[in-house]
């Protein structure tokens, strides 16, 4: 029953430092999805919503800036961590990319090792279970640790799958998630599964987590998916 992998999306146009990039990331156990400018960087995060961004500031076609700005101004991207990498070390250039919504911002040429501990740091944020960190929701408390789940002080039994889709909803308590989305998240983007098994799951684990009472804390949004709350 382990925690799905952290999904980083990572914008860089020069294919070397790419690749040595994303060799490292997938090496400390992410998911990397790559894109070489700023317009696939935009229709990748359309398609599926990553738990963190890399990207580049000098690209062509779009600057990282411009796909910096216009994640941060779209209320369902909003939250997810940008790293900006830049050659640029004036103050001035800093300044500019921290203002334009990027959650960190790192100078050519880095250490590769100072990147990565940058990387984990924000998805502490956005992923907790990742990093060990129990998860609660109201009654409710995931220990990644052991394995655990439980309400109201009361083990919860839950599948594999089951299991990964509460981490997901956890580590996003509010949001609506689509099917598309939890698949992702949940089964893997290379794994093919119908949308509809996402709902005969979704019934496993309200029905887990009302069994011995309680409301039942996972919202249908028709049309749209689910959510925590």
């Amino acid at each position: 029953m382990s925690v799905t992998q952290p999904q980083v999306l990572l914008v860089e146009d020069e294919p070397a430092q790419r690749e040595v990039l994303a060799y490292n990331l997938e090496a400390e156990g992410m998911a990397v999805q790559r894109a070489e400018n700023g317009e696939e960087a935009l229709l990748l995060v359309a398609e599926n919503t990553p738990d963190l961004v890399i990207l580049d500031w000098m690209m062509p076609l779009m600057s990282g800036i411009e796909v910096c700005r216009q994640l941060k101004t779209r209320e369902d991207t909003r939250h997810i961590p940008i790293i900006m990498l830049s050659a640029r070390s004036e103050e001035v250039d800093t300044v500019r990319g921290l203002e334009t919504g990027a959650d960190d911002y790192i100078v050519k040429p880095y250490s590769m090792r100072e990147l990565m501990a940058r990387v984990r740091t924000q998805l502490r944020r956005t992923r907790p279970a990742a990093s060990g960190r129990a998860l609660t929701y109201e009654d409710i408390t995931l220990d990644p640790e052991r394995h655990r789940v439980s309400r109201a002080e009361q083990e919860v039994k839950l599948g594999p799958t089951e299991y990964r889709l509460l981490v997901t909803l956890l580590e996003k308590p509010g949001r609506v998630l689509s099917r598309d989305q939890l698949l992702d998240h949940v089964w893997g983007r290379n794994i093919y599964v119908d949308t509809r098994t996402v709902d005969v799951h979704i019934a496993r684990l309200r029905k887990a987590l009302t069994k011995h009472g309680g409301s039942d804390p996972i919202r249908t949004i028709r049309g749209a998916g689910y959510a925590l709350g």
